[in-house]
């Protein structure tokens, strides 16, 4: 176990000796679930958490005032009991008073206040910090109640009230990558070695104790990891394995496969200030000239479904919108009508093998209406790195968590270009960030659907993103993690009520 001062060690004791007593005798049950992932945690610090491995890791140590419902991805009461608008501008949050840090100390609207005001500092310089722009100040009525004022109406206020709540005096310090940051989630880290995370049932936390503790392990290869939950050297993979080696698996005695719709979305990102990518029938060309739904049945064994917008199926805000076709014949009349010629252009993409494989086929396809298409796999942070700088052409990604539509502000908006966000495309379009705005400020439901449809056909006419589909949440599991239930966005908390 990691080392702490002196006396949250003692505030912790009988934290930690409950926990031991309650996993010792289980036998063989006390060993650690072993989760494999193909990639590695950035940081545990969640305020700087923006891959899928760490933000899912960060949810198991940290929890926020609210967690999503796992099917519906409503907002539901976590740390806080319950909420009330006094008025479009104000919520008042009512806070639990039976949960504790995994250090033992006290859960209070002090560390709220202080958690949403350390993400709202530039001196922390938190990448979730515009998750809080709309709050102009929140006040601790008592110990377990919080005020929270708006600076302008905000419809995803609930949805944002997930950030994890970190202890006062470590809210606003320096970045703590390794996970010593004290959490209130179900698990603690006990340690972080290259490649390893091992995670430990914490007790007093917004859940009940966890039965395992957790070792998230990551294998680069695909073979390796079918390999180890072949030999049942570990419990479970999600969205870790390709869907074509499923029914491999499935043949395997004690493995079974869980899976469900995703809400998430796969898509191709160009680099839309610059050279040939700048011309919208370029890039409706591109996005006419993929084949989408045989990659989704043939690749993913039709564990996908192809993306007609951005956002998926199963989301409320969802419209019907026919997306830009496949058709090659009209992909060549684009690229003739911008006089481009026979284009050359890089495609970057993960080195996950299924990923590699995914580009490959997409540039065949593109190299049959007239664009050649150089493959350049990457490292994950290598790959972030270079979209960031704006050093690519094209590339593939997945935005893994689609739980709010307003999200797509991080990721469209003129105001978002990095440094300051993650509109790697470098989009300038006033439309699109007026109605990005306006679906920020709306209240009502039913108009924020048809502000976000109105984006969406505007997103498709400009193909300033190209949607490509929807993947499902798989979980292939060995016996003991039997009962792991994967959520709609893909988080793992389900990891915390295995039997």
């Amino acid at each position: 176990m990691r080392a702490r001062a002196a006396g949250v060690l003692l505030a912790m004791a009988p934290a930690l000796t409950g926990c031991s007593r309650d996993i010792a005798g289980r036998g063989e049950r006390a060993r650690p679930i072993e989760m494999l992932v193909v990639t590695d945690a950035e940081t545990l610090d969640p305020r700087y958490a923006t891959d899928a491995v760490a933000l899912r890791t960060t949810r198991l140590v940290h929890a926020g005032l609210v967690r999503l419902d796992e099917t519906t991805l409503a907002p539901m009461p976590y740390l806080a009991r319950g909420w009330t608008w006094m008025d479009p501008e104000t919520l008042r949050v009512e806070l639990r008073d039976d949960v504790r840090f995994h250090s033992g100390a006290r859960f209070t609207s002090r560390d709220v206040v202080a958690t949403l005001h350390a993400f709202a500092d530039a001196s922390v310089a938190s990448r979730h910090a515009r998750v809080v722009d709309a709050i102009s100040s929140v006040t601790a009525e008592s110990d377990h109640a919080v005020r929270i004022h708006l600076a302008r109406p905000h419809a995803t206020l609930l949805t944002d009230l997930e950030l994890p709540i970190l202890r006062e005096d470590e809210a606003a310090g320096p970045p703590r990558p390794d996970g010593t940051l004290d959490g209130l989630g179900p698990f603690a880290v006990e340690e972080r070695t290259p490649g390893e995370i091992t995670l430990s049932p914490a007790a007093g936390s917004a859940m009940p104790l966890p039965r395992h503790a957790v070792v998230i392990r990551t294998v680069h290869d695909e073979n390796a990891r079918a390999l180890r939950m072949h030999a049942q050297r570990a419990d479970l993979v999600v969205n870790g394995l390709s869907p074509t080696l499923l029914p491999s698996l499935e043949k395997v005695q004690g493995v079974s496969i869980v899976g469900r719709p995703g809400a998430n979305l796969t898509y191709m990102l160009a680099r839309t200030d610059q050279g040939w990518l700048a011309s919208a029938h370029v890039r409706r060309a591109l996005a006419m000239a993929i084949d989408r739904h045989t990659i989704a049945t043939t690749l993913f064994a039709g564990h996908a479904q192809v993306a007609s917008t951005l956002l998926p199926p199963s989301h409320w805000a969802h419209t019907d919108e026919p997306p830009l076709p496949w058709s090659p014949a009209k992909a060549r009349e684009e690229l003739a009508e911008a006089h481009a010629g026979r284009l050359h252009l890089t495609l970057l993409t993960s080195t996950d093998r299924l990923r590699g494989t995914i580009a490959r086929v997409i540039a065949q396809e593109l190299s049959d209406v007239g664009v050649d298409v150089d493959v350049v796999p990457l490292e994950l942070g290598t790959l972030l790195a270079r979209l960031s700088a704006g050093d690519f052409e094209l590339a593939t990604l997945q935005l893994p968590e689609f739980t709010e539509p307003n999200v797509l502000r991080v990721f469209l908006h003129s105001s978002s270009i990095p440094p300051a966000g993650a509109n790697r495309a470098r989009i300038r379009d006033p439309e699109v960030d007026r109605l990005l705005d306006d679906g920020d400020r709306t209240l009502s439901p039913d108009m924020r659907k048809q502000i976000y449809a109105e984006l969406e056909r505007r997103v498709r006419d400009q193909a300033w993103i190209l949607p490509l589909w929807h993947e499902d949440q798989i979980a292939v599991m060995n016996p003991r993690a039997q009962g792991f239930v994967p959520s709609a966005e893909g988080r793992w908390l389900s990891l915390a009520t295995l039997p």
